[in-house]
């Protein structure tokens, strides 16, 4: 026991901050559905994008302190299943289906948050870093129905089911879609990387609150069509883009 009691207390720092961070990630995710239990819409969809904060901020933290374990991955892939799998399926049933879908809507929201707990289980064991992902992420997954309450489309409760189930099926899917991690600063052409921040703030100037739904579809689009933005923005000259 005092052995265990040792090891506990000597746990480097550069392993617990990392975890705070992710722990973040669920107290948001966990937050968002408390908030639509209580119809607390936007604000829930809000605390979904806080989630994306977290999620993209503890790998970059653990990668900085040198302190990536294989606990902070497996507590990085259940925070993801909480806050972009569970509460964006249950965000979506409550605004767009509720009763009025029935036994369709229910399943239709299981089977987004169990697409979204696959995609994580097979990202942990075939991912390439440097590489595309295989499916759409489950971030992307969750923000993108997020995205329709915050914009507030006038969505049917069919159109929402189906919404669920075709974002359910891109994330197991074999669509592979751009992985911006492998941008660094010697690697990318600050002219295009300049062009996409511009568009982006365009998008937002222009649509305001929908700015975010209008860039999730493309997104998705872009896996669809087979369009590499990372590898776009990257420099000819990199040996990561020419070996892609």
């Amino acid at each position: 026991m005092r052995k265990r009691d040792r090891r506990v207390r000597n746990i480097p720092v550069s392993q617990i901050i990392p975890n705070m961070i992710t722990s973040g990630s669920i107290f948001c995710g966990v937050s968002s559905m408390i908030m639509t239990y209580r119809g607390l819409l936007i604000p829930a969809a809000v605390l979904i994008f806080f989630a994306v904060f977290f999620d993209f901020m503890d790998g970059r933290v653990a990668r900085s302190l040198g302190g990536g374990t294989s606990f902070g991955e497996e507590l990085d892939s259940l925070a993801d299943v909480v806050s972009f799998g569970v509460a964006p399926a249950f965000l979506m049933y409550v605004a767009y289906i509720d009763v009025d879908g029935g036994v369709p809507g229910v399943l239709a929201a299981s089977f987004f948050a169990l697409c979204g707990a696959l995609r994580l289980a097979r990202f942990n064991v075939t991912h390439v870093p440097a590489g595309p992902f295989q499916g759409l992420p489950i971030p992307a997954g969750g923000l993108t129905l997020a995205s329709f309450v915050i914009a507030g489309a006038p969505l049917t409760s069919l159109v929402a089911i189906s919404v669920m189930v075709a974002v359910g099926m891109l994330m197991v899917s074999n669509v592979s879609y751009c992985n911006a991690k492998k941008l660094k600063k010697s690697n990318v052409s600050k002219v295009r990387l300049y062009g996409v921040f511009g568009f982006v703030l365009i998008c937002f100037a222009l649509l305001r609150e929908k700015g975010f739904l209008a860039i999730a579809i493309m997104y998705i689009a872009s896996g669809l069509v087979r369009f590499d933005l990372a590898a776009w923005v990257m420099t000819d000259d990199d040996p990561v883009h020419e070996k892609d």
